[in-house]
């Protein structure tokens, strides 16, 4: 199984988006995929269709040694994937982790203990606390989703050092291995500006592949879906699509 995360401390880029996207591509290009929400908002476990008020065992539970990771993995709706949850009792999970041993690697440890699937997608907290080191120890690679906005690139910096720090310490096999564009708006000389410079400080690790802004895009999390289940024709999830296949080109062979 081949783990990516996706990160970026800045909010409101377009992480859970693309988890929740990325992990439905997948699933119908035939990759059995497993979501692993590290957020404590949850979102990425209700977009893609559970109650994280309603959940009996989470991530949490999983962290803290309460529950064997087998236990708290749940089914969704959609083709080919799974759902590692979580909800808001994830936040005492950094406090719980302070004094465990190896606190830093504990979800690798436990994603280890999994088997049959292709690929898991972690969906990180935006913020670069213990559970974001947790998400990016256990990772093989990591997308960093930028928005086309004004200080689209503040915060990358420092995710940037992190990371080479964990390089040199706890996984010596993570880097900035794909920057994804989001929230693009062709219309705008901000967007083609905003996305010029990200080509121009990750000219290896940027995908072809633009996620446009979309309406149906946004309204899709509120039925708990994702956009290829939603309105599979429209920009957002046509974009997704195409995004699936160039990541699945690069990192798990072509798409079947």
């Amino acid at each position: 199984m081949i783990a990516i995360a996706i990160s970026n401390q800045k909010g409101g880029v377009g992480k859970t988006t693309t988890c929740v996207n990325l992990a439905a591509e997948f699933g119908k290009m035939g990759y059995s995929t497993l979501a692993v929400d590290i957020d404590p908002q949850g979102n990425c476990t209700s977009g893609l269709g559970a109650v994280p008020a309603m959940l009996e065992t989470t991530l949490y539970d999983v962290l803290i040694g309460n529950a064997k990771i087998a236990d708290a993995v749940i089914a969704t709706k959609w083709e080919n994937v799974s759902l590692l949850p979580s909800n808001i009792d994830l936040a005492g999970a950094e406090l719980e982790l302070a004094s465990v041993l190896s606190r830093e690697t504990q979800l690798r440890k436990h994603l280890s203990r999994l088997s049959g699937y292709d690929v898991a997608l972690i969906d990180c907290p935006p913020s670069l606390g213990l559970l974001t080191i947790n998400a990016l120890v256990a990772a093989d690679k990591l997308v960093i989703p930028i928005q086309c906005e004004y200080y689209a690139l503040e915060g990358v910096g420092q995710l940037a050092h992190t990371v080479q720090l964990l390089r040199e310490s706890l996984n010596p096999h993570i880097g900035i291995d794909g920057v994804l564009l989001t929230m693009f708006d062709g219309r705008t000389n901000l967007s083609n500006e905003v996305a010029e410079e990200v080509r121009k400080q990750f000219p290896t690790a940027v995908f072809e592949t633009v996620i446009p802004r979309n309406i149906r895009l946004s309204e899709a999390p509120s039925f708990a879906s994702p956009v290829a289940y939603y309105d599979a024709n429209c920009a957002g999830a046509l974009a997704y699509s195409s995004f699936a296949k160039e990541a699945a080109a690069r990192w798990l062979g072509h798409g079947r």
